[in-house]
């Protein structure tokens, strides 16, 4: 006997604010790569390179949104729900290649340095900025509006924007420095100090969506744990092959074998074990697969076991 509690009526998320940031980016970036090229400039040539590629990230981010709210089908059971985890890996692997390239580039430019008009970068550069604050308060308000401010996916493309901020921040100290001082290294020894910051936050995104992708554990969760409240159930003997994984940020599935004294009571033992899943661990996907004391399935899971090893149950 198996239950399965199924919630398909995911709302789509409103990808209208990602495209005007795409639309805003994708401009800006251009009168920014002719500035920088003008001024000699590796902080904001680097700012709009940076802002191109922002411009492709969140268009991918922007498609991701639509792709995850399209309804289940007979080859994909679970909806597409999963796009959010490609989407927040390939961006944030897109923006892992984004830092080495504004990286080597910086050393390059110690190693031979060119003169920078300062006074052209300054201002570009505040331009830049006042549109990057644009972008992310775009994308920060549509993450709260759709209460999505653990989706991945999101996360990923405002990481770009706020690594596009930071990069205007970079530009605007690396003109004022070469205005005033007249000292050419500031303008890639900043661009090399946001990329170090930068670079932890994507490291950190690509192993979430990289452990999310491989179905495992929500690093929220502590699989022990979870099976130690499902085995301390009112009505539940043990628990046994406990699988627990995420479709995507917001959505983690749980199955699992239930041991118990009598089949009898298993709708009250099941609603029991629903409310259990939600209350403590906010899992509203779960399947159950009663089993009674006596089967001789049970000889080698008599107390709690937790999996060595997961699969998707799709």
């Amino acid at each position: 006997m198996h239950d399965h509690h199924h919630d398909h009526a995911h709302a789509v998320a409103n990808s209208r604010p990602i495209f005007w940031a795409v639309a805003i980016t994708l401009g800006f970036s251009l009168v920014e790569s002719g500035v920088g090229w003008w001024a000699n400039s590796l902080a904001l040539m680097g700012d709009a390179g940076h802002m191109l590629t922002d411009a492709a990230a969140l268009g991918i981010a922007a498609f991701a949104t639509w792709v995850s709210g399209r309804p289940a089908s007979n080859r994909h059971t679970y909806g597409f729900a999963r796009a959010e985890l490609v989407a927040a890996f390939v961006n944030s692997l897109f923006m892992l290649g984004i830092i080495a390239a504004i990286a080597w580039a910086a050393v390059d430019r110690l190693r031979a340095p060119l003169s920078v008009a300062g006074e052209a970068v300054t201002a570009v550069a505040l331009l830049g900025l006042i549109v990057n604050l644009l972008v992310a308060r775009l994308l920060h308000n549509d993450r709260r509006a759709d209460g999505a401010g653990a989706d991945l996916n999101r996360r990923a493309a405002f990481l770009h924007v706020l690594g596009d901020l930071l990069g205007s921040v970079a530009a605007i100290a690396a003109g004022l420095i070469v205005t005033f001082t007249g000292w050419s290294w500031a303008d890639p020894l900043l661009s090399l100090a946001i990329c170090v910051l930068i670079l932890f936050s994507s490291v950190s995104l690509v192993r979430q969506a990289l452990h999310g992708l491989m179905d495992g554990t929500p690093l929220s969760l502590d699989l022990a744990q979870v099976g130690r409240t499902l085995a301390g159930t009112a009505g539940v003997r043990s628990v046994h092959d406990l699988h627990v994984w995420s479709l995507n940020s917001a959505r983690i599935v749980l199955t699992a074998h239930v041991v118990v004294d009598d089949l009898a009571v298993w709708p009250e033992v099941l609603a029991r074990l629903k409310h259990a899943t939600h209350a403590n661990f906010g899992i509203d996907h779960a399947t159950f697969q009663p089993e009674p004391m006596n089967s001789p399935l049970l000889f080698m899971a008599r107390t709690v076991q937790v999996p060595t090893s997961r699969h998707s149950g799709e």
